[in-house]
């Protein structure tokens, strides 16, 4: 009986952030198979330990973080910051947001998770360094060698207030 109640309380969980979860996947890995992936081995943990975790949200969000770092590790993905354009020039609102979305992808890991925690999740400086396992002083740094390499390669007109609509749908 317990089984079939935590199996109905994890499916009516994965239900809610499903959605949710997989942008923010499409975001770190910016393509959709690595986010599809990614999704997949944060619902198989947080399943696993659904009846050992308080607050499966916070929970799935650090199994992410650290799928997504294991995978980075081990696909060596990153690309060399020479390798990211000095500025891109923009036309069009939908072409600005792929654009934003190339850009983040091109970030190291770290960076791009920083941005992601900070800016998409909206999570203070301290609460960040808390996810991510490291000092505040850490997470202003990256902050700010994300903010100014994304400032480079997109401008300083650039409007950031754009809703980020992913490739897999639905916007922030």
């Amino acid at each position: 009986m317990r089984s079939k109640r935590r199996d109905a309380e994890f499916s009516a969980w994965a239900a809610d952030v499903q959605a949710q979860l997989l942008r923010k996947a499409y975001l770190l890995s910016g393509d959709q198979e690595s986010a599809r992936d990614l999704v997949q081995q944060v619902l198989l943990s947080t399943y696993l330990a659904w009846t050992r975790v308080d607050h499966p949200t916070a929970y799935a969000r650090t199994s992410m973080l650290r799928a997504f770092f294991k995978m980075a590790k081990v696909s060596q993905r990153e690309l060399p910051a020479e390798t990211i354009p000095e500025r891109i020039e923009q036309s069009h609102p939908t072409d600005e947001r792929l654009t934003l979305l190339n850009v983040l992808a091109a970030l190291p890991p770290r960076m791009r998770a920083t941005v992601m925690l900070r800016f998409w999740d909206d999570l203070s400086v301290a609460d960040t360094a808390a996810v991510l396992g490291c000092s505040e002083g850490t997470v202003k740094s990256a902050t700010s060698r994300a903010l100014a390499q994304l400032r480079r390669c997109l401008g300083e007109d650039f409007d950031v207030d754009l809703p980020l609509t992913t490739a897999l749908g639905g916007t922030r």
